[in-house]
């Protein structure tokens, strides 16, 4: 699959995804000392919902626009209001014209002392990207290959963050890739965040990229459960045709009270987000052989 970001921005999977990162930047930043943020595949930074890849396929209108303006029960609004905020900052008032990609939306979150590496492969993307930044000290931009890049920017400096992975997906091998550079980051930097996004498409690839980094987790570096936590969501059923239907992240050595603050919401975004017959989620941290059929979807 080609996962071209420009024509997805704001959906279903970056609701998630987007989630999930504003909630473990939040918990670095209960500690005074500052951190970094890593971007392997970092796009363009934020994405103009007028323009014509937005226009063309405007998948924001059922992922963040429903979530603006409606009607949460407490539990929710506490989870979602730090990253809903930070959407609603960085479009300042009136109606939502950009959608901010990983980069914007860490920069936002971070504080001044805090640090962001991003890093961008695609030559006129890398260039959009340093635009954006140009003026913020605290954000490195790099033409590179962020999976080869991990070997030497982990671990940072800070000694504290986390590593977002959220390939394009252009390549059939992609989940072979990602789980090198999982094994390759946390070698070396084994008390990191990472955070891997991966979309539900080919559910045997996904299911061998999730058992295998867990296993690989528990014999090499002799982390329980509890350092790995999978989150899923799929809008319909995962096996009708046309566009993504799912997807979710992989985070190794989240925050403690991620479990739980994913559990208390999951059930009302996949209510809300929903878009046919057989949609559901996921929120698991005992990743094993046997902890997902096919059938079960």
């Amino acid at each position: 699959m080609n996962y071209r970001h420009a024509f997805h921005a704001g959906n279903f999977a970056d609701v998630l995804k987007h989630l999930v990162l504003a909630l473990c930047v939040e918990h670095l930043k209960k500690k005074d000392r500052p951190f970094a943020v890593i971007d392997t595949h970092a796009g363009i930074g934020r994405y103009d919902l007028t323009s014509d890849a937005a226009l063309r396929s405007p998948e924001w209108k059922d992922g963040v626009g429903r979530l603006l303006d409606a009607d949460m029960p407490d539990e929710a609004l506490r989870v979602l209001t730090p990253w809903l905020d930070a959407v609603r900052a960085i479009n300042g008032p009136g109606a939502l014209t950009t959608y901010p990609g990983s980069p914007a939306l860490a920069a936002h979150l971070a504080r001044k002392s805090d640090r962001l590496h991003l890093c961008e492969l695609h030559e006129q993307d890398a260039k959009t990207l340093d635009r954006l930044f140009a003026k913020d000290g605290r954000v490195k931009v790099e033409k590179r290959d962020g999976y080869k890049a991990l070997k030497a920017v982990v671990p940072p400096r800070e000694k504290r963050g986390l590593v977002l992975v959220d390939p394009p997906f252009e390549h059939r091998d992609e989940m072979a890739h990602m789980a090198k550079a999982a094994m390759d980051g946390l070698s070396r930097w084994p008390g990191g965040t990472f955070i891997f996004w991966r979309p539900l498409k080919d559910l045997w690839a996904q299911e061998r990229f999730d058992v295998g980094l867990a296993e690989w987790l528990f014999e090499e570096h002799d982390l329980k459960p509890e350092h790995i936590l999978r989150a899923d969501l799929w809008v319909r059923d995962l096996d009708t045709e046309g566009k993504l239907a799912g997807a979710g992240v992989v985070v190794i050595n989240p925050p403690y009270t991620l479990e739980a603050d994913l559990l208390a919401v999951m059930d009302w975004l996949c209510a809300t987000l929903k878009q046919g017959d057989g949609a559901g989620w996921r929120v698991d941290g005992a990743i094993s052989g046997d902890s997902l059929s096919v059938d079960e979807f």
